[in-house]
């Protein structure tokens, strides 16, 4: 199943030199592994809250490959020169599938939490 890495960066200027050099190094980091950006630093609309800062998603083609790729000599060599200068979060996740259905999605939450409908 599909994964994702994502970055919520909220601070995300001025660039140190070691920003630049992490986003000149990172797409070799990532081809190994089959993934690429979704998004990388696009326009935001917030629709609803307040969203400071800028947004990174990146496609994998598993949980595991996602791991693989974050924990990589490769990786770890770079991870430094952005998080030693910008603030954020940064979480990997699981997608779903083609089959996905949020009504049936909402009758197992309802059973887990015992709430019948």
């Amino acid at each position: 199943m599909t994964a994702y890495g994502l970055a919520h960066l909220r601070q995300a200027g001025p660039l140190h030199d070691d920003v630049y050099e992490y986003l000149e190094r990172i797409d070799a980091t990532l081809k190994p592994f089959g993934a690429k950006f979704l998004v990388h630093g696009g326009k935001i609309e917030v629709q609803e809250g307040v969203w400071p800062g800028t947004l990174v998603l990146i496609e994998f083609p598993s949980m595991e490959v996602a791991k693989q790729w974050y924990e990589s000599p490769g990786y770890q060599e770079i991870l430094p020169l952005r998080r030693n200068h910008l603030v954020g979060d940064v979480i990997l996740v699981e997608g779903v599938g083609e089959d996905h259905d949020s009504a049936k999605f909402a009758a197992e939450l309802r059973a887990a939490a015992g709430h019948s409908r």
